[in-house]
């Protein structure tokens, strides 16, 4: 079997079997508590950038359909699991996951200690890193690692370049497209929504000639203070239209409206967090992808009040604004993977464009 290292840029690395591409490139290591969904996973394009280290042990087992996919085209930069599963069993599977993998120049490593690497990066928080052959020279690397900055381009990299429809006899919805995940757009449609995507830097005034009822604002990549164009156009959109954001959405609407995001140390990824809405008491198990979240101590400088709060952190998980009917949440209601305990956000939604429109 090939050998692969893992090299993180406090100079740690992990020997492990190769599989998948060997297309290297650096990213920054995360990691994933889902116990399944690893093809949503990798198919997020909130991922961008991103070496992507599974928790649960054991990946593979069913194989890849791409009907369980939530992008066309994957944006992560390597895959790091415990076990990898040669021979997966699924009568849906199409093909396994190494074989993905290459067609989309993905290189994987299996047989290292996930748990040990975890707790390393819970404790030190998230870090560059790069997969790389046996024989690679470690000091060099490491050396690279360090002189690497992030990416700064994650959404202009995933969302879409030119507007296309997805037509019916509902709402008009303009979906700004940052990284949008399959769901958001299978939740708008099976509301029968008549939706444009349109691409991240589309303008207000693009937007306002389409004559909408409301927009959606994506969940997508990287740190939504480089997102300085779209922040603007949310500001004059703001009582013009309803909006609803999701994820990095959430954190520009924050940002739009005065309040401040911050980065977190390892974020918040996988489909068993615990948050509370705090209109109802009712705690809901969420499906979450983000390494920002907003900062609760900002909100004071704006007009967003807390919507709902994560029970692990007593992070910002949601907020509404005060007087235009806008409203947004970090985890995801799509759900892919993840629980669906929050999908009736959509209906929330649907409700506020009606009220709107009257």
């Amino acid at each position: 079997m090939q050998k692969r290292k893992l090299i993180l840029e406090d100079g740690s690395v992990y020997e492990g079997i190769a599989f998948g591409d060997d297309t290297y490139q650096v990213g920054e290591l995360v990691f994933n508590t889902g116990m399944s969904g690893y093809q949503e996973v990798l198919s997020d394009l909130s991922y961008c950038g991103q070496i992507v280290l599974m928790t649960y042990p054991l990946i593979g087992n069913y194989g890849i359909n791409r009907d369980d996919f939530e992008s066309l085209d994957p944006a992560v930069f390597g895959f790091v699991v415990r076990e990898y599963c040669e021979t997966p069993s699924n009568f849906r599977g199409d093909m396994s996951l190494d074989t993905f993998l290459k067609q989309k120049h993905i290189p994987g490593i299996a047989g290292v200690d996930t748990r040990a690497i975890t707790r390393k990066l819970r404790n030190s928080g998230t870090m560059r890193a790069i997969l790389a052959d046996s024989d690679a020279n470690v000091e060099e690397t490491v050396k690279m690692l360090k002189a690497t900055p992030y990416l700064h381009d994650q959404v202009a990299r995933v969302s879409t370049q030119k507007p296309f429809p997805i037509p019916s006899r509902g709402k008009k919805v303009v979906l700004l497209d940052f990284g949008a995940k399959h769901g958001i757009i299978r939740e708008l449609s099976k509301r029968h929504c008549d939706l444009i995507v349109m691409p991240y830097d589309t303008s207000a005034e693009a937007i306002l000639a389409l004559h909408p009822d409301g927009v959606m604002l994506s969940n997508g990549p990287g740190d939504p203070k480089d997102m300085q164009v779209a922040i603007q156009t949310i500001r004059e959109l703001m009582g013009k239209v309803v909006i609803f954001g999701i994820c990095l959405g959430h954190q520009l609407i924050a940002l739009a409206c005065g309040a401040n995001t911050v980065k977190l140390k390892f974020g918040h990824r996988g489909c068993n967090h615990p948050v509370m809405n705090l209109a109802t008491g009712k705690v809901e198990m969420t499906s979450q992808n983000h390494g920002y979240a907003v900062e609760a101590e900002s909100l004071k400088n704006s007009e967003l009040v807390m919507s709902h709060q994560a029970l692990n952190d007593k992070s910002v998980e949601g907020v509404r604004h005060q007087r235009y009917p806008i409203f947004s949440v970090q985890y995801h209601p799509e759900a892919a993977p993840g629980p669906e305990d929050s999908n009736y956000l959509f209906d929330q939604f649907m409700e506020l464009m009606e009220k709107e429109r009257v």
